[in-house]
C-alpha cells in the first residue's frame, strides 16, 4: 500500500501526496501556481522552492548549483516526495508586459465594404406578430416562424431546447412585439437561420450588436470588443495567456497536456484568460458579456486544440497530424465562455501542424493574399510561422525558435515587462553601454528585443566574433570569464533593482544564434523552393506582438531579418486578431480565409535537408555567407577603421 505525506508550503493548509508525488503535483493541490515555462521538464529553472523542514529526492538538478542544492533549493517539476517536507515558495516573476489594452475604436480602421446588413450573420429583427385566438390557434414556435418568414425571408430556422421553453412568455411579455437576434446561414443559396435569443421589446437602431474577435498566442491573448452593426472596435484588451505556468511553448504544453490527470487543465486556464478579457472589455464599453452573439477564433495549431480540450500529441510526433485544420462551428456554452450561451464561436481554419488560422488570418489582414507585390510575412515568437507570395501564389512553413526572443533559455532574460532592458547601445572604444528599461528606473533582465540589440551592439564593437565567441582579452571590467564561459556584463550589481549583474553569456549567445538561425533558415527553405532571391523581396510584412518591438537594424546585423532597404519592412501589429476581426464583421471573409488556407502550400521542415544546411549557415553572425549582408559588412569594416 502506498504511503502519504504531508507537504506544507509557506502558510497554506497541508495536503497529502503519496510517495512519488512532485512538489509540483502537491503545489496543485494546495492551489498553489508555480510557473514552469518548460512544461515540468526541469529545463527552465523557473519553479524553484527551498525545503525548509523534511527531505525531498532531486530526479534533476539542472539549474542548480551545488550552493543551491546546499541551501535546499529545488525543482518543484523535479523534487519527488518520500516524507514530510515544509516547502518555502519564493516570489515569482509577475506577468507585466506592455500589453495595448487601452486602444481605443478610432485606432482600428473599418475597412470599406464591411456593411452590416449585407455581410453579417447574425443579425437583430425586429417583429410584430399576430397574437392567437380561438381562430388562429398556431403554436408559439410556427408563429414566430411565419413572422420571420414574412419579415426577414428566412425560411428555415431552428431553436435550441433553452430556447425553446423561454419563448411563450417572451411574445407574451412583449405583447406580441418582440426583437429576435438570429444567426443566417453563410451561404447564399440557403435561407436559413437560428434563433439566437428573443426579447419583449423593440431595440433602438443605435444601440450596438456585440461581437468579439480573439486570438489565442501562445504568450498573449487578445480581445476586440466589436459592435457588429456599425463595425467598430469599443475595446481592445490583452492578457498573458495564463497557461504559461505549464509550458512557455507550445511543445512544452504538448507534453504538459499529455501527462496522466492533467487533462483539462490547459484549457480551463485559456478559458479563464478569455472571459477575464471579455468581463474587461464589456466593463470599458458598458456591455455584458451575455449581450456578445458572436466571436470569431484564431491561434495557432496547438493553442486551438488545446481550446477545445482536443489532444494535440499528434501533433509533435512524426508526421506531425493535425486532428482537424477545418473551420469549426461551437457553441459558446459548449466551452463555457461567457457570452450569452448560443452564440457562435468561429475556429478559423489551420493549414498544418505548426502553421495555424494565426496565419490565415494573418494572410488575409496583412494583404499578402492581395497583392501582386513577392512579400514576404513573418509572424516572429516562439514558433516562428511565415508565409511568401503574393495573390497568385504562397508557401508557408513554421520553425521553432523556441523561447529565447521571449527571454527564456537566457540566464538574465525575462519577459517584456517592467524592468525588462528593451534596447541597448555600446560605445566602440569604451565597451560600456547605454540601455533603455521599459518602464523607467533600475534594469532587473533583458527581454527580446534587449537581446537582439545587445547582440547586434556585441558584433558591431567587437566583443563578440560572428561564431557569437566573447573576446575575454577585451581590457575592459564588463568582459570576464563567469559560470557559462565569456560573458558581458550589462549592468553591475549596484545599477540594478535586484543587486544582481545583469550579463550575457556565451551560452546565452548560442541560444540566441539558434533562433535567429531557425527563423531565417525558414524562410531561405522557402525562397530558394520557389526560386526567389531574398535580394528581390518587395516587402517584408512582420506581424505579432513581438514583432512590433523589434528594430529592424539590429535585426538585420544579427542575420534575423533579411538584408534589404528599411523601407521594405511594414510592422503590422496584431494581424492574427485583426484578421479575426475581419471574419467576424463580413461572412465573405471568413470563407476568403478558407480560401487563403486551401491555396497555402506546406512544406515540414523537419523532413527538408535544405533547412538543416540552411540552419547550419546561419548560426554566425550575420551569415557564414557574407554576401547576403552586405550593408552590415560595411557597417563593420567601418566600425573598425573608427
Amino acid at each position: 500500500m502506498t504511503s502519504t505525506h504531508k507537504v506544507t508550503f509557506d502558510n497554506a493548509a497541508p495536503v497529502e501526496v503519496p510517495t512519488g508525488a512532485t512538489l509540483t503535483e502537491a503545489a496543485a493541490l494546495a492551489g498553489i501556481v508555480l510557473n514552469q515555462p518548460c512544461g515540468g521538464q526541469g529545463r527552465c529553472g523557473r519553479c524553484v522552492v527551498k525545503v525548509q523542514q523534511g527531505e525531498i529526492r532531486r530526479r534533476s538538478t539542472l539549474r542548480l548549483s551545488e550552493g543551491d542544492i546546499g541551501q535546499g533549493y529545488a525543482l518543484a517539476c523535479q523534487a519527488v516526495v518520500e516524507g514530510d517536507v515544509s516547502i518555502h515558495v519564493p516570489p515569482q516573476e509577475k506577468l507585466e508586459r506592455r500589453l495595448v489594452t487601452d486602444l481605443t475604436a478610432s485606432s482600428v480602421a473599418i475597412p470599406d465594404g464591411y456593411c452590416y446588413a449585407e455581410h453579417q450573420t447574425v443579425q437583430r429583427i425586429p417583429l410584430r406578430i399576430d397574437p392567437p385566438s380561438m381562430e388562429d390557434q398556431t403554436d408559439d414556435w410556427s408563429r414566430l416562424q411565419r413572422s420571420l418568414r414574412q419579415t426577414a425571408g428566412i425560411d428555415k430556422i431552428s431553436i435550441s431546447l433553452p430556447m425553446l421553453r423561454k419563448i411563450g412568455q417572451i411574445l407574451r411579455d412583449g405583447d406580441w412585439e418582440v426583437t429576435a437576434i438570429v444567426e443566417k446561414s453563410q451561404s447564399r443559396e440557403t435561407d436559413s437561420a437560428r434563433l439566437l435569443d428573443l426579447f419583449p421589446i423593440h431595440f433602438p437602431k443605435e444601440k450596438p450588436l456585440w461581437g468579439v474577435a480573439i486570438d489565442i498566442g501562445t504568450t498573449t491573448v487578445s480581445v476586440w470588443l466589436t459592435n457588429l452593426i456599425t463595425g467598430q472596435v469599443l475595446a481592445q484588451t490583452a492578457e498573458y495567456n495564463q497557461q504559461i505556468q505549464h509550458g512557455e511553448d507550445v511543445i512544452s504544453r504538448i507534453i504538459y497536456d499529455s501527462k496522466e490527470h492533467n487533462e483539462g487543465v490547459l484549457q480551463k486556464l485559456v478559458i479563464e484568460t478569455i472571459n477575464k478579457l471579455i468581463e474587461r472589455a464589456c466593463q470599458r464599453a458598458k456591455a455584458k458579456p451575455e449581450e456578445i452573439y458572436k466571436a470569431v477564433v484564431v491561434g495557432n495549431s496547438i493553442m486551438l486544440h488545446l481550446l477545445l480540450n482536443i489532444p494535440a500529441a499528434t501533433i509533435r510526433t512524426s508526421p506531425f497530424i493535425n486532428v482537424f485544420n477545418e473551420s469549426q462551428h461551437i457553441l459558446a456554452r459548449e466551452l463555457d465562455l461567457t457570452l450569452h450561451p448560443e452564440a457562435p464561436v468561429e475556429v478559423l481554419p489551420t493549414v498544418a501542424s505548426y502553421v495555424g488560422a494565426d496565419i490565415t488570418a494573418g494572410a488575409l489582414s496583412s494583404g499578402i493574399a492581395d497583392t501582386e507585390k513577392t512579400t514576404l510575412f513573418l509572424d516572429v515568437g516562439t514558433n516562428g510561422e511565415m508565409v511568401l507570395g503574393n495573390k497568385d501564389w504562397m508557401v508557408t512553413c513554421a520553425c521553432s525558435a523556441g523561447p529565447a526572443f521571449e527571454g527564456a533559455g537566457v540566464v538574465d532574460g525575462m519577459r517584456a515587462t517592467k524592468g525588462a532592458i528593451e534596447e541597448v547601445w555600446i560605445n566602440a572604444d569604451t565597451y560600456e553601454p547605454n540601455i533603455r528599461v521599459i518602464g523607467g528606473g533600475k534594469p532587473r533582465g533583458l527581454c527580446g528585443s534587449g537581446l537582439i540589440a545587445l547582440l547586434a551592439e556585441l558584433f558591431l564593437a567587437g566583443v563578440v566574433d560572428k561564431s557569437g565567441n566573447i573576446n575575454t582579452t577585451l581590457n575592459t571590467p564588463r568582459v570576464r570569464t563567469g559560470a557559462h564561459e565569456g560573458e558581458y556584463v550589462v549592468a553591475f550589481a549596484a545599477e540594478t533593482s535586484h543587486g544582481k549583474d545583469i550579463v550575457i553569456t556565451h551560452v546565452d549567445i548560442d541560444n540566441l544564434l539558434r533562433a535567429k538561425a531557425a527563423i531565417f533558415a525558414g524562410y531561405v527553405v522557402l525562397a530558394e523552393g520557389v526560386g526567389v532571391p531574398l535580394n528581390t523581396l518587395e516587402q517584408v510584412l512582420i506581424g505579432g506582438s513581438f514583432g512590433q518591438y523589434i528594430n529592424v537594424e539590429k535585426a538585420i546585423e544579427i542575420g534575423l531579418l533579411p538584408d534589404l532597404p528599411w523601407e521594405n519592412f511594414h510592422f503590422l501589429g496584431n494581424t492574427a486578431v485583426r484578421g479575426a476581426y475581419y471574419a467576424l464583421l463580413n461572412w465573405q471573409s471568413k470563407q476568403r480565409v478558407n480560401e487563403i488556407a486551401g491555396k497555402m502550400t506546406y512544406i515540414e521542415l523537419s523532413a527538408d535537408n535544405a533547412f538543416y544546411d540552411a540552419f547550419m549557415s546561419a548560426l554566425f553572425l550575420p551569415h557564414t555567407d557574407l554576401s547576403l549582408f552586405p550593408t552590415v559588412v560595411k557597417l563593420k569594416e567601418q566600425n573598425q577603421q573608427g
